[in-house]
């Protein structure tokens, strides 16, 4: 047990160890020059992957709803998903992406019912002459 514990005590701290070079690593946005163009997009790219955007997919996949949230819709609300966080129907096969993991936690409690909710508003929200809420 003790053996245990060392052993995630010292995987942690390499964790944080990496954790602290990668942000060492981001691009200054205060530079000029040539170099300044290409830097500002990188600053971008790396504030907006977040620790659940590591997977995103290298192909864009198709999802149910165009790729929207199925919470989202439930709540009335269309908000577009990367797949990065998925989910396939067992029975449909059908897959359904998700813009956050707290997203895709709450669906899995009850995703029969939540499906049944979103196919609703999607009729609805998609209707709407490209208006969104």
């Amino acid at each position: 047990m003790r053996a245990l514990t060392t052993a995630l005590l010292l995987f942690g701290f390499t964790l944080l160890g990496m954790s602290a070079d990668a942000q060492e690593a981001k691009p200054d946005a205060t530079r000029t020059g040539p170099s300044a163009q290409s830097a500002a997009p990188a600053k971008t790219l790396l504030e907006h992957q977040g620790i659940w955007k590591s997977a995103v997919p290298p192909v864009k996949m198709k999802g149910m709803f165009q790729n929207h949230d199925p919470i989202g819709l439930v709540a009335g609300k269309l908000i577009p998903a990367d797949c990065s966080l998925n989910w396939t129907d067992p029975d449909t096969h059908g897959l359904y992406c998700f813009s956050s993991a707290t997203s895709l936690v709450y669906f899995l409690d009850s995703p029969q019912t939540y499906l049944a909710q979103a196919q609703r508003n999607w009729q609805v929200l998609k209707g709407k002459s490209g208006k969104r809420r």
